[in-house]
């Protein structure tokens, strides 16, 4: 069964935030970290269950060219992204939206 990857309002600002900072350092860079994200989305869609519970029944996936990582909940009919986050920030902060 394929569930519906839904991206959350502050998962979407967290995107946008890395979006603008990468393009700032490097045009085109910000494209490239929207393509890597839209591949990591159809790792989950494809299989949400791949990647390992981090804290209560939030996943997360790891971007593979950049240090970011994508924290998401499994539902019964979706598949929910709940933070897109540096993978160096305090875990506290995406902890908070689970």
């Amino acid at each position: 069964m394929t569930r519906r990857l839904i991206v959350r309002p502050a998962a979407e600002a967290d995107v946008v935030e890395a979006f603008r900072w990468y393009e700032a350092r490097s045009p085109g860079l910000g494209a490239e970290f929207i393509r890597e994200l839209e591949a990591c989305f159809a790792r989950i869609e494809t299989n949400p269950e791949i990647y390992a519970e981090q804290y209560r029944h939030a996943r997360r996936a790891l971007l593979r060219r950049f240090p970011y990582a994508v924290f998401y909940v499994i539902q019964p009919d979706t598949v929910d992204v709940i933070a897109c986050f540096h993978a160096r920030r305090a875990p506290r902060r995406w902890r908070a939206r689970v």
